[in-house]
């Protein structure tokens, strides 16, 4: 069996080859796709948003593909078209038939190829022409957009946002990592070490990681506790909107990953602190007058820990 701990280590030292710095990233990425998760990067240009979602596909062997969304961009271009071929009807799969899809900028494409693509993260499948095709297991959507730019964009409503198990913010580098970059090997423009990145593991040891991950045991006062920060986020008087069900499933889930990333067939509370940002940070939102104040879907998740008592 794969040493789960080992697996995490080597998939971080692999990615630093390439990209420096997002272990933080790494990290929330593994743990999607242990749990079948999708997960949301935001982060201006150039942070390697890109690199490091190729890399990462390369690391655990799976299949990655890449759909860069535009204002232009119809449902088929992402999903696949049913064409004319020697006289019969033949279905040309998209890019979204691939186990890491990168969403490219994903908040400039029009709601509709939004709704296509929300299709295939919530059922796994997508549907064209009347007929259902089934996607690759796994198959993880690692989507991208830029915090700063609004003009042109459309963004995801709350329904789409809350299939992504995290969301995770792509900053810039530390002064140190920033001169390592620099140190890298570099073929023109790209890491000569890229194709140095070797696979870790395969589709079957993620299978088994992921039956590992939910076999980690919970007791009742974690589940206790889990459930009564996220009821905690939706009282709170600065909140619009609190974490719905399915972030409480969904952070249960990442908990359980992280357990287990870390060795342990067990849950604590530090667990669910550890995961609770990336997964509740784009599920809440704030009143208008509460941002007008500065008020952070941060804070609100701060406050609902705060005012939670830890289980001993």
């Amino acid at each position: 069996m794969t040493d789960m701990r080992e697996t995490r280590t080597a998939i971080q030292r692999e990615i630093a080859k390439v990209v420096v710095g997002q272990s933080g990233t790494v990290d929330a990425l593994l743990t999607a796709i242990v749990v079948g998760g999708h997960v949301l990067l935001e982060g201006v240009p150039g942070t390697a948003k890109t690199l490091l979602a190729r890399a990462f596909a390369r690391t655990v062997g799976l299949e990655f593909d890449r759909a860069q969304f535009t204002p232009d961009m119809l449902p088929s271009d992402l999903t696949g078209t049913v064409t004319l071929r020697g006289g019969e009807l033949t279905f040309r799969p998209g890019p979204v038939f691939t186990n890491v899809l990168l969403a490219d900028e994903i908040n400039r494409t029009p709601p509709k190829t939004q709704a296509a693509l929300l299709e295939a993260m919530a059922e796994a499948q997508v549907t064209v022409d009347g007929t259902t095709h089934p996607l690759p297991d796994p198959f993880v959507v690692v989507a991208t957009q830029n915090p700063i730019e609004y003009e042109g964009t459309y963004p995801l409503p709350e329904a789409q946002l809350d299939r992504f198990l995290m969301k995770v913010e792509v900053g810039y580098p530390s002064s140190a990592d920033e001169r390592a970059m620099l140190r890298l090997a570099r073929d023109g423009l790209t890491p000569a070490s890229f194709e140095d990145v070797r696979p870790v593991i395969h589709s079957e040891d993620l299978r088994g990681m992921r039956r590992r991950a939910m076999e980690v045991n919970i007791t009742d006062e974690v589940i206790a506790y889990i459930s009564d920060v996220i009821r905690a986020t939706r009282e709170l008087p600065s909140v619009e909107l609190g974490a719905s069900p399915r972030a409480a499933v969904h952070l249960t889930a990442a908990a359980r990953a992280v357990a287990a990333l870390a060795g342990r067939d067990f849950m604590t509370p530090d667990d669910v602190v550890r995961t609770i940002r990336p997964v509740l940070r784009h599920r809440i939102l704030i009143r208008p007058e509460a941002e007008i104040e500065r008020y952070r879907p941060e804070d609100a998740i701060a406050a609902a820990l705060a005012a939670v008592p830890v289980p001993r």
